[in-house]
């Protein structure tokens, strides 16, 4: 009988601890909107992202933390950068260091030089340094 309610409260607390883990879920990722802009003598393509479930990722993720390393020179970066990568090649295409809360999620985008490929898709990771968590969105084909 001991046995049987140890066992039960084992299974309760490796439950609510997955549950924790996962509470935020991964980012839902869609295309807004592109545009073409001059910029110097070159063209610059920008592609407009939005994460659709940003309601879903806490304030505290993206509050200042300047305990934590800066991001250049800006020593009160977020506590929790998002890398826009290649789907194809896994390569960084833009990141932001400073989003101030989480409807900024819904202003992403990164720019490519008119004339060079566009990646067929990409994807966004969230990386919440204070807890080590990474959340890595859908792939987003362009």
């Amino acid at each position: 009988m001991l046995k049987s309610i140890f066992l039960s409260a084992a299974f309760v607390s490796l439950t609510s601890f997955t549950l924790a883990a996962n509470a935020q879920s991964a980012p839902k990722i869609v295309l807004k909107s592109t545009e073409l802009k001059k910029v110097g003598v070159n063209y610059i393509g920008y592609f407009n992202i939005a994460v659709q479930n940003f309601t879903e990722f806490p304030a505290d993720m993206f509050a200042p933390a300047p305990t934590l390393p800066p991001c250049g020179l800006n020593t009160n970066s977020a506590r929790t950068w998002v890398n826009i990568h290649d789907a194809g090649t896994s390569k960084y295409l833009y990141g932001f260091c400073a989003l101030g809360q989480p409807a900024d999620l819904q202003r992403l985008w990164f720019g490519l030089k008119w004339g060079n490929l566009i990646p067929s898709g990409v994807y966004i990771e969230l990386k919440d340094r204070l807890t080590g968590r990474t959340y890595r969105s859908n792939t987003l084909v362009l």
